[in-house]
């Protein structure tokens, strides 16, 4: 049971975090704080927290946990900001898409309380963004990664472990670099194709009548597009080597594809999706699989 729980971030990821712990009797009371007053005053007015905090000062007094649910721009300063008001009781832990980058941050930003964070990633979301998005099963048949470091207190990692539990995730501990080069192929990277796809065909002539023809497979893959442009810019350069690797591959990728097609080499095309078929099909058919989306 979370005494007192401070949001620092309370639209989707924050809000469905603590709709979550209401939904399960395992939080006393939620605090609230975004550098927007109606922000907090939406989350207040749902019902997605119980008290809107004015400052982070004031979100962070007393609280059990503290979690971070705030842009990967925006971390290493919430992180100053908050460090003088911890104490020794506190555990803070985030929600970043990136983790090599947090966990610098909170290093530096920490000092001698580094040990009180842990860092995590739920890898659960949507398309959409804010206080009315977040619901209480969000996390439900989610993953949650955890990134302990030599230095994370065992006693906050298992404490945070068992808030997501709370959830509905299934909670999986993993290196940071590791999870960094992990997501960025299997969700920042689609992010970026995705962005690029529509953004190519929205500077046709024709876009209009382009995604007029749309058909679901289409529709499925581009939803991604409808993320946070702010969020995934910040995501993008904050795990900028990963990426930066797997759009090389890629390249490599789409160069041997324009080659067979411009042979005509039919049979170079069967070997590559039929090898992308077989690693899908295998992979999905998988019962009981998780959802590891973000969106």
């Amino acid at each position: 049971m979370i005494k007192r729980l401070a949001i620092i971030g309370v639209g989707l990821i924050g809000g469905s975090l603590s709709l979550a712990l209401k939904k399960a009797g395992q939080v006393g009371e939620v605090v609230g704080y975004a550098r927007t007053e109606s922000v907090r005053q939406e989350a207040l007015d749902l019902g997605v927290i119980d008290r809107a905090a004015s400052s982070i000062a004031d979100a962070v007094q007393d609280a059990d946990i503290i979690f971070l649910a705030v842009p990967m721009g925006a971390m290493a300063s919430v992180l100053t900001e908050l460090a003088p008001h911890l104490n020794d009781k506190m555990i803070v832990t985030d929600g970043g898409s990136a983790k090599a980058q947090v966990v610098a941050a909170a290093r530096d930003a920490l000092g001698e309380r580094f040990s009180q964070f842990v860092a995590g990633h739920p890898i659960a979301g949507t398309e959409k963004s804010g206080p009315s998005a977040a619901f209480a099963t969000l996390y439900n048949n989610h993953r949650v990664v955890l990134t302990p470091v030599a230095e994370t207190n065992s006693q906050s990692l298992e404490k945070v472990r068992a808030m997501w539990q709370v959830t509905g995730a299934e909670v999986v501990d993993m290196a940071v670099e590791h999870h960094d080069k992990v997501l960025a192929a299997t969700s920042h990277l689609p992010h970026l194709l995705a962005f690029n796809l529509v953004g190519m065909l929205a500077k046709s002539a024709d876009c209009d009548e382009v995604l007029r023809f749309a058909a679901g497979g289409f529709r499925d893959f581009s939803r991604i597009a409808s993320s946070d442009p702010v969020m995934w810019r910040d995501i993008c350069l904050s795990n900028s080597s990963a990426i930066l690797d797997l759009l090389n591959d890629y390249r490599r990728g789409l160069d041997s594809l324009e080659k067979a097609i411009m042979n005509n080499d039919g049979d170079r095309l069967v070997d590559e999706f039929k090898r992308a078929k077989q690693a899908r099909d295998t992979r999905f058919a998988e019962p009981g699989l998780i959802d590891n989306s973000e969106v």
